[in-house]
């Protein structure tokens, strides 16, 4: 559930994803070639981040695998930084590494492997949509917090409650579980609250080094919370799939390294309006690989819901375009 405020990793698919509500600067800037290319990287390798964690599970348990790979990816880009900025740029107080590690334990544990969990029981596009709602539930909190968005903002929420509703309708008829479907949406309030404390609170200096530290953190909490419920017990590391390693393998390196990267340049080099596409972007892509990929059915209720939480997190994007 990788989207939010620099320096704060995002699940890559991952989930859930809160885009970043913050004022744009004034200042007209130029849409390279380079800012188009890391876009269609953050569309495309989040957006099917919801496919490979469904292939992922098929011969995996979601806990351990999940902190397999927020693991290895934590502990890589803390190697990669130490080799390129040196030891000095991973340097944080006790108070830094505790927020790091609790929104990490937010966002990757109760965001996005959550979404892991419920995903061995809804297709990975009705996963993606119900993610899709995060930036509603943002909105909710910084109201909550005094904060007054703008009026654009509430209609976005109640367009993504309504879409929620009609998501909720395949595991309420039976179509799918129920309990995957009030999974992902716990996945999402969690999400939302870790990355809306996640600018509230002390944090390293490096956005990088926060990362590194964030999926360390959820790293090991995935395993611990697996190993608590036993996933270990009858899994056998032959019995695992080649498609299922490669999915994996996938997620690491494309969903939690290279497209984490390019989000992070695109904060620091394009509007953040334009960057916040991607929260309306994501479920598109996750649904269509889905039908194409695994023959996931495109059944009303997750067309029409889906469209109408796309048209919600667009009027919430739009009104913080304008403000």
């Amino acid at each position: 559930m990788t989207p939010r405020a620099p320096g704060n990793e995002a699940p890559a698919g991952d989930a859930p994803t809160a885009i970043p509500l913050i004022e744009d600067t004034p200042v007209r800037r130029r849409i390279s070639g380079a800012v188009w290319g890391a876009l269609a990287i953050v569309y495309v390798v989040w957006g099917s981040t919801y496919l490979a964690i469904r292939v992922v599970v098929e011969t995996m348990p979601p806990f351990l695998s999940t902190g397999a790979r927020f693991l290895t990816a934590g502990l890589v880009l803390a190697a990669v930084i130490a080799w390129r900025q040196g030891p000095s740029a991973l340097k944080a107080t006790p108070v830094q590494l505790a927020s790091a590690a609790m929104v990490g334990l937010l966002l990757l544990l109760g965001g996005n492997s959550l979404v892991v969990l419920a995903e061995t029981a809804v297709p990975s596009g009705l996963a993606a949509l119900l993610v899709a709602v995060v930036p509603a539930w943002v909105v909710v909190l910084r109201r909550l917090s005094g904060e007054r968005p703008g009026l654009g903002a509430y209609g976005g929420v109640a367009l993504g409650l309504a879409g929620l509703a009609v998501l909720t309708l395949p595991g309420l008829s039976g179509d799918v579980r129920l309990w995957g479907v009030l999974t992902v949406v716990a996945a999402t309030l969690m999400w939302s609250v870790g990355s809306f404390s996640s600018s509230r609170i002390p944090m390293p200096a490096n956005p990088f080094a926060v990362s590194a530290y964030e999926m360390t953190a959820a790293g090991i909490g995935c395993l611990l919370v697996g190993l608590g419920r036993g996933e270990q017990h009858g899994f056998v590391l032959a019995e695992v799939s080649a498609r299922s390693w490669t999915a994996l393998a996938y997620l690491v390196v494309f969903g939690s390294l290279i497209a984490f990267t390019a989000y992070a340049w695109l904060l620091q080099s394009a509007p953040l309006s334009l960057v916040a596409t991607y929260a309306y972007v994501n479920p598109v892509v996750a649904v269509c690989l889905g039908v194409l990929v695994l023959d996931e059915e495109l059944s009303w209720p997750i067309a029409v819901g889906g469209a109408i939480v796309v048209a919600g997190v667009g009027l919430i994007v739009s009104t913080e375009r304008r403000r």
